[in-house]
């Protein structure tokens, strides 16, 4: 098992970073950033359900949030493994701010060659949906 990590492209926000942590900081707003592959959302402000098409049901839980910066996640539930997930929000001027993901597990190496392309897929598309964010 090594440490596997993947980092979203960095994407510019044309919102506060205040904003867009109060948006993210609420699972119940993320079922909106989700693609067309994601089904069976299920959610409350701090835990989140979903099941990726194709891959596995992945359980997620808010366990630290930073205001206006940070938001960490961590696996929650039944998960085919353990994994963070960091949103990172860095203000930028008045009204705008740069979002990033960064995704962290130890996975043994099947499990890396199987996951890394649609994982980082999935997270720079969210990244990418982050600018919508209103």
């Amino acid at each position: 098992m090594s440490l596997t990590k993947i980092e979203s492209e960095i994407v510019d926000i044309n919102n506060s970073a205040e904003n867009v942590f109060n948006y993210l900081s609420d699972f119940r707003n993320f079922e909106k950033l989700m693609p067309s592959q994601v089904t069976n959302w299920t959610s409350t402000s701090d835990e989140c359900s979903f099941t990726i098409s194709g891959m596995a049901t992945i359980g997620m839980k808010i366990i630290e949030k930073t205001p206006f910066t940070k938001i960490t996640i961590t696996s929650h539930g039944k998960v085919p493994f353990s994994f963070h997930l960091f949103i990172f929000i860095t203000p930028k001027e008045e009204n705008t701010s740069i979002g990033q993901l960064v995704f962290e597990s130890d996975l043994n190496a099947m499990m890396k060659m199987m996951v890394v392309k649609p994982l980082t897929n999935f997270f720079n598309l969210l990244a990418h949906r982050m600018k919508d964010i209103k």
